[in-house]
């Protein structure tokens, strides 16, 4: 008879979160997660078994293949953000588990973890607390700080590189449902992102002239009718201290107009409940928050793989949950190691609906997981959760240069308060031409220029 002792206790592993938690320890329980993948991408060594299966995790109760649900939630309450729990044990949510994503390469932009390798140590904050190469210019791309050990150096990472591509443009099908579970709105957007420096494709890595710039990004509106043509673009400073420049073109007055920038917690359109600041949970410049501080380290469920729908043709998600079956997005997680939680203030915005946020961030690669916010009187306000995919199922794929693309497949975007949900899924192309591209310069001069802006309004 063969008896199978597990090396490392649930104890150990609560110990040793908390021991890093209160020394500000880099991410990895028996070795730094980032030395663990030097090697081969492989973050094994860095953590225990129990970490890395949800069968060893939960002693059998739940393995790859099932369901979480109102039932069996509780064992995984822990690895849960406190709204994604509250959405399965009393909404009709439901989570599937798939194994635990071993190859780092596979969870972000080929590109990007290649250059956070490589640029490993060399990142720093300049006198204006802005992150700078070596030679004090702007960042040369990937993720500046991997070895994070503040919340600090965590969220400049993320602020600096949303998608993670030196350019992009997502098509966007938009659906806002009322407590009750039907869609009161539905809309189809094009969001852009072009990073003018750090870039990792494109043949120059800062662009010339425009190295005070951090990024360009558009939202624009293609359908229903109502909202036709309607565009916002936001220009956004290197220097993190300040605010980004926010113009729109609205069709009914034919112009465009310069909008109050500070004006981020407010939806974009009628029924939303996503708001600019939402954006991939940092979208704000980073010292217009502050009071940044790791809470905890923690094991997680997540949707890091998986969210590509590759069966549909227009990548189209299907739904369950809620009083109508579709308040949810059919959605995979995995166990992921190690989370590290950040919470933060908006100190730049004294009229802020948000008190704090806290956000769970994946440690291997410093993605966002999830975020919740909590409104002044500390009552939980909003939540924002996303799945990622590597676009490659099988004989499908899309391809990204030499590698599969990698990007987000949807979104939720609660309100806790008011029971309102809006989902968000790319989708290969929406109305009036509009595809998905990716790294394709084209995408500055057709979305991201006022000329631009006019164009589409017509």
């Amino acid at each position: 008879m063969v008896v199978s002792v597990k090396r490392y206790t649930r104890q150990f592993m609560r110990r040793e979160f908390l021991r890093k938690t209160l020394t500000f320890s880099a991410a990895g329980l028996l070795m730094p997660v980032w030395k663990a993948m030097a090697d081969n991408g492989d973050f094994g060594k860095a953590y225990p078994d129990e970490l890395l299966s949800i069968s060893e995790y939960t002693k059998g109760r739940l393995s790859v293949g099932d369901y979480i649900t109102a039932d069996n939630v509780d064992h995984v309450k822990a690895l849960l953000d406190p709204v994604k729990y509250h959405q399965i044990k009393n909404m009709g949510r439901k989570l599937k588990l798939r194994a635990t994503t071993r190859d780092i390469m596979k969870l972000s932009p080929w590109e990007y973890m290649e250059a956070s390798f490589r640029h490993r140590g060399m990142a720093s904050f300049n006198e204006k607390g802005n992150v700078v190469a070596p030679d004090g210019g702007p960042w040369i791309g990937g993720i500046p700080f991997p070895e994070a050990t503040t919340g600090l150096e965590l969220f400049a990472g993320l602020t600096l590189s949303w998608g993670r591509h030196d350019a992009s443009f997502y098509a966007i099908k938009e659906y806002d449902l009322n407590p009750d579970g039907k869609e009161q709105y539905g809309y189809e957007s094009g969001w852009a992102e072009y990073s003018p420096v750090g870039r990792l494709v494109f043949p120059d890595k800062h662009w010339k002239g425009h190295e005070d710039k951090l990024r360009y990004q558009s939202v624009i509106f293609t359908a229903p009718d109502s909202v036709r043509g309607t565009s916002f673009i936001n220009t956004w400073y290197y220097d993190q201290n300040r605010f980004p420049d926010l113009y729109g073109y609205i069709p009914d007055f034919k112009r465009i107009r310069r909008f109050p920038t500070d004006q981020r917690f407010e939806p974009l359109v009628p029924g939303s409940s996503l708001y600019l600041s939402d954006a991939w949970a940092a979208g704000d410049p980073l010292h217009t928050w502050g009071n940044y501080r790791i809470v905890k380290r923690t094991p997680f469920l997540a949707a890091v793989s998986g969210g590509w729908n590759a069966d549909h043709e227009n990548w189209e998600h299907s739904t369950h949950g809620g009083p109508e079956g579709k308040t949810f997005w059919d959605t995979e997680v995995e166990l992921v190691p190690e989370a590290i939680v950040v919470e933060a203030e908006p100190t730049g915005f004294p009229r802020a609906p948000v008190g704090h946020k806290r956000v769970w961030f994946d440690a291997r690669t410093q993605l966002p997981l999830a975020m919740v916010t909590f409104d002044r009187r500390g009552e939980m306000f909003r939540s924002f959760d996303g799945a990622y995919a590597l676009y490659d199922s099988d004989d499908r794929k899309v391809m990204d240069g030499k590698h599969p693309y990698w990007s987000w497949g949807h979104v939720h975007a609660y309100d806790v308060q008011t029971g309102k949900m809006t989902r968000l899924e790319q989708v290969q192309r929406i109305g009036n031409g509009h595809r998905m591209m990716v790294n394709n310069q084209d995408i500055y001069d057709q979305y991201l220029t006022n000329a631009a802006l006019r164009r589409m309004g017509q």
